[in-house]
């Protein structure tokens, strides 16, 4: 089996043959239903995600697998539109892989962001979240055994959450700021087991990003996480939960996250 490192060699060769990257790149993770906001990017290059070897491939509703480069505001940035998941039966090391691929390519700032679940009560669907801490409950080790045991306390960049809380003042947004519980999935969670992550005190779940983020501040990279509210978390309101009401509250929250997100990305610093 070829090894991890070789495979993001080919596919950063790949990339490099078609595009030429900035070391200053923000990198930013669109969510589900969130994809939207590649529509922001200038003179945007897209890149189909299965021309680039071994990257791989969503096959989730709303996330399209693409690679998209350009600017907004005259700052480089790179778009991942489509991540994979481990539900989908994705090992930990392809969950990851395009966060060590961005690393390989001199990449520094994460924007990782995500349509969760409200656990805290006090959260109403539609509200944006910042991601202070997480709650690992994928039950699954970091690919990378050499690193298994680094710390990554604090996880979030406490310079780039504060660029978020002065960009949601700046555009008068309301940014809730809570922890994130990463689950495995796909199935929505159980008024039970919505009970216990109140108990662990998370206040939103859902079913990526923590790998991520974890995977990226391991290799030294500068992380942020946004969340959407898609939806109250199972026992705290009266609606059926489904992954298309989740879409359609991502679709129309669009425009306060666009905002936000663009602010962020105009006022962060990439060193």
């Amino acid at each position: 089996m070829q090894k991890l490192q070789e495979k993001l060699q080919e596919a950063k060769a790949w990339i490099q043959s078609h595009i030429t990257t900035h070391e200053n790149t923000i990198a930013l993770t669109l969510g589900s239903g969130l994809g939207n906001f590649a529509g922001h990017v200038e003179n945007p290059i897209a890149i189909d995600t299965k021309a680039i070897p071994y990257f791989p491939t969503p096959s989730v509703a709303g996330h399209h697998g693409k690679l998209i480069f350009g600017t907004i505001k005259s700052k480089p940035v790179v778009l991942l539109k489509g991540r994979v998941h481990l539900y989908e039966g994705r090992s930990v090391e392809e969950v990851t892989f395009y966060v060590r691929l961005l690393n390989m390519l001199g990449i520094k700032s994460l924007i990782l962001t995500n349509a969760a679940g409200g656990v805290n009560p006090l959260f109403e669907a539609g509200e944006l979240c910042l991601i202070v801490d997480v709650i690992n409950l994928m039950f699954t080790p970091n690919s990378d055994a050499s690193t298994s045991f680094v710390a990554h306390e604090p996880l979030f960049d406490k310079e780039l959450q504060q660029v978020a809380r002065d960009s949601a003042c700046a555009c008068g947004i309301l940014l809730r700021e809570g922890v994130y519980a990463g689950v495995l999935g796909p199935s929505y969670e159980t008024r039970a087991e919505i009970r216990m992550l109140q108990t662990l005190r998370a206040d939103l779940v859902g079913m990526s990003t923590v790998l991520e983020a974890i995977t990226a501040k391991q290799l030294g990279m500068r992380v942020l996480g946004i969340s959407l509210v898609t939806n109250k978390a199972a026992g705290l309101a009266n609606e059926v939960l489904s992954h298309d009401e989740v879409q359609a509250v991502a679709q129309r929250a669009q425009k306060e996250f666009s905002t936000l997100i663009e602010h962020i990305v105009t006022k962060a610093t990439t060193n």
